[in-house]
C-alpha cells in the first residue's frame, strides 16, 4: 500500500487559493495572488525539495495541472531537483473537461476518481504526492485517502477564497509528527492521519 501525501500552502484562516502569483488563480474574484511570496526563504525551499524527493508519482487536479504544465516543462532540470522531479515522472490528473493533456509523463485519469486512486494506492512504490489542487484535496479527505498532509501555514489572512477543508471534509484525527518555523513567520507542519476523532469533557479543575 502507497502513502497518498498531500502538500499545501494555507494561510491561517485557511485559505489555498492562488499562493503563487496575482494571476494564478483569480476565479471568484479572487484578488489576493502572490500571498507566499513575501513569506519564501531558502529553509522553506530546501524543505520542498527533500518532500519532492519522496515522490514517485503526482496526482494534480485541473488547476494545478494547467499552472504546473505551463512552467515547469520550460524549468532547466540539472540543478533543480523540484523540476526534475515533476519533468520525469508519472503525472496523474483528475479532470472533469480535460480532453487530453501535453506534459510528458502525463495521463488524464479516466472513470471515477476516488476508484482511481485507491487502485493506485494500492500498488506497490513510493509516495503518491498531491501539490496544491484544493478540490482534489477535499474530495480525497472526503474519502479518507490522506495518509499524510504537509502543511506550509503562512502569517496572512485573506477572508475570501478556496480553502483546503470545504464542507463535508471527514472527521477524523491528525498526529502532528513535525514542525518547524521559519525567520519570516511560516510554520512547516507535517500530520499523519491518526484514526477517528477523540473526544472528551472538560471540568473546571482542569482548567
Amino acid at each position: 500500500m502507497r502513502p497518498l501525501v498531500v502538500t499545501q500552502f494555507l494561510t491561517l484562516d485557511g485559505v489555498a487559493q492562488g499562493p503563487g502569483g496575482p494571476e494564478e488563480d483569480t476565479s471568484g474574484g479572487f484578488s489576493h495572488g502572490g500571498w507566499v511570496v513575501p513569506h519564501f526563504d531558502d529553509p522553506m525551499g530546501q524543505q520542498i525539495e527533500a518532500w519532492f524527493a519522496g515522490a514517485q508519482d503526482f496526482l494534480l487536479g485541473r488547476g494545478t495541472y494547467e499552472i504546473f504544465a505551463a512552467w515547469w516543462p520550460k524549468a532547466p532540470t540539472e540543478d533543480d531537483p523540484i523540476a526534475r522531479a515533476l519533468n520525469t515522472k508519472p503525472k496523474h490528473v483528475a479532470s472533469r473537461t480535460l480532453q487530453s493533456v501535453d506534459w510528458e509523463g502525463a495521463r488524464l485519469i479516466e472513470g471515477d476518481v476516488v476508484d482511481a486512486v485507491r487502485a493506485l494506492k494500492a500498488s506497490d512504490g513510493g509516495e503518491l504526492q498531491v501539490h496544491g489542487s484544493p478540490g482534489l484535496t477535499q474530495t480525497l479527505l472526503v474519502a479518507d485517502l490522506v495518509d499524510e498532509l504537509r502543511l506550509i501555514i503562512f502569517p496572512v489572512t485573506l477572508g475570501t477564497g478556496k480553502r483546503l477543508f470545504g464542507e463535508g471534509t471527514r472527521p477524523g484525527g491528525w498526529r502532528l509528527t513535525s514542525s518547524t518555523g521559519t525567520a519570516t513567520g511560516a510554520l512547516l507542519c507535517t500530520y499523519q492521519r491518526a484514526g477517528d476523532v477523540d473526544t472528551g469533557t472538560m471540568t473546571p479543575e482542569q482548567v
